[in-house]
C-alpha cells in the first residue's frame, strides 16, 4: 500500500515571508537609485513593491487556510527551536510594505494601518521570543540537560528581537516618530545581545547546521536598517557612515563563506542573503546622494545589480524547487555536530 504524501501546505511556515522581505527591501533599494537612474527606478520599485504585496497577499491566504487545515503543524513552528523565529517574518513584510507604499508617495489611512498591524506585531513578536528564554521551561530544559537552548540560538534571532529597527524606516514620515524612537531603541538595545549569543554559540557549543549557513547573511541587517533608521532621524552622517562601515565589515565577514553557503542544497533559508543585501544598497544609495559621493554612488549602483541578480536568482530556484517538491516538504534532520 503506497502512502499519500503530505499536502504541502502543512509545510508553508511563516518563513515563506522572507520572500516578502526580499522583494521590498530590493523595492526600496530600487527607489534609492532614483537620484542616479530616475524614473526608471522608481518603476522598478514600483513593480518590485507590487510583486512583494501579491506575494503577501497570497501567503497571508495560505497561512490561514493551512491555520484551519493543520493547526497542529503551526503550533509545531512555534515549539521549534529554530523556526519560532520566523513569525517575526510576518510584521516585518507589513513593515517593509508600508515603507515601500510611503516612498512610493501613499500616506493615506490603509498604510497607517498596515504600519501600525506590522509595529504591534512585530512588539509582540519580540515579547515572546525574549519570554521564552526566561520562561521556566527553559529553565528546567537547560537545567535538565546542559547547552540544551543552544541549538535555537541562530542568526535567525534577529528578524523577531533586531527587526523593530524596521519601524521608523515609515514611521517618522507617517507620524509616529516618538513610537519609531522607542521601537528602535529595542533593536538596538537588543541587537548587540543577540551577536553575541550567535557568536558564542558557534565558538563554544556547535556550528550552524550546514543548511543554515545562509542564515549568516542576516547579521549584514542590523547595521544597514538602523543606518537608515538614523536618516529618518536625521542624525549626523559620520554615525551614519559608521553604520555603513559596520554594516560593509560584517558583509566581508561572512561573505567570506559565501562558497560554502551556496553549496548548498537549495532551501528557504537561502532567501535570507536577499533583504541583508538589498537594506546595505539602499544605505549605500543614499549615503552616496547625501554625500554627493560619485565613488559611493559607482558602489551603490554594482550593489543594486548584484541584489537584482541574486533575488531574480532565488525566485528561480524558487520555483523550480515548487515544481520540482523539494520545497514545501518535510525538512532534513539537522546534524549539529560539536567543537
Amino acid at each position: 500500500m503506497t502512502l499519500a504524501r503530505p499536502s504541502p501546505l502543512k509545510f508553508l511556515m511563516p518563513g515563506w515571508f522572507s520572500l516578502v522581505m526580499g522583494l521590498t527591501g530590493l523595492a526600496l533599494a530600487w527607489h534609492a537609485a532614483a537620484p542616479a537612474l530616475g524614473e526608471m527606478a522608481t518603476g522598478g520599485a514600483l513593480v518590485l513593491a507590487g510583486l512583494g504585496l501579491a506575494v503577501f497577499a497570497a501567503l497571508a491566504a495560505a497561512s490561514l487556510w493551512r491555520w484551519q487545515r493543520h493547526p497542529e503543524a503551526l503550533a509545531e513552528d512555534l515549539k521549534h527551536p529554530v523556526r519560532h523565529a520566523f513569525v517575526a517574518a510576518v510584521p516585518v513584510s507589513l513593515l517593509l510594505l508600508a515603507t515601500a507604499a510611503h516612498a512610493l508617495g501613499l500616506t493615506g489611512a490603509v498604510v497607517q494601518a498596515v504600519w501600525w498591524a506590522g509595529s504591534g506585531l512585530q512588539l509582540w513578536a519580540t515579547l515572546w521570543v525574549l519570554g521564552r528564554w526566561l520562561s521556566p521551561q527553559a529553565q528546567a530544559s537547560s537545567s535538565a540537560q546542559a547547552g540544551a537552548l543552544w541549538p535555537g540560538v541562530t542568526p535567525l534571532l534577529f528578524i523577531p528581537v533586531v527587526g523593530n529597527v524596521v519601524a521608523p524606516l515609515a514611521g517618522v514620515g507617517l507620524g509616529h516618530g516618538g513610537w519609531s524612537a522607542a521601537q528602535f531603541g529595542i533593536g538596538v538595545c537588543f541587537w548587540p545581545v543577540v551577536l553575541g549569543l550567535v557568536l558564542v554559540r558557534r565558538l563554544a557549543h556547535s556550528p550552524l547546521p550546514e543548511r543554515l549557513l545562509p542564515t549568516w547573511a542576516i547579521a549584514v541587517a542590523p547595521p544597514s536598517v538602523v543606518g537608515l533608521g538614523l536618516l529618518a532621524f536625521q542624525a549626523s552622517t559620520p554615525v551614519v557612515q559608521a553604520c555603513w562601515g559596520a554594516a560593509l565589515f560584517t558583509l566581508l565577514w561572512v561573505g567570506a563563506q559565501g562558497k560554502r553557503m551556496v553549496a548548498q542544497p537549495f532551501g528557504l533559508t537561502f532567501w535570507a542573503l536577499s533583504f541583508p543585501l538589498a537594506a546595505f544598497t539602499t544605505l549605500t544609495l543614499k549615503l552616496a546622494a547625501l554625500q554627493n559621493s560619485a565613488a559611493q554612488q559607482t558602489l551603490g549602483l554594482l550593489l543594486l545589480a548584484i541584489t537584482s541578480l541574486v533575488v531574480v536568482g532565488l525566485a528561480l530556484a524558487t520555483l523550480r524547487g515548487l515544481r520540482d517538491g523539494t520545497l514545501l516538504a518535510p525538512e532534513p534532520v539537522a546534524q549539529i555536530t560539536p567543537v
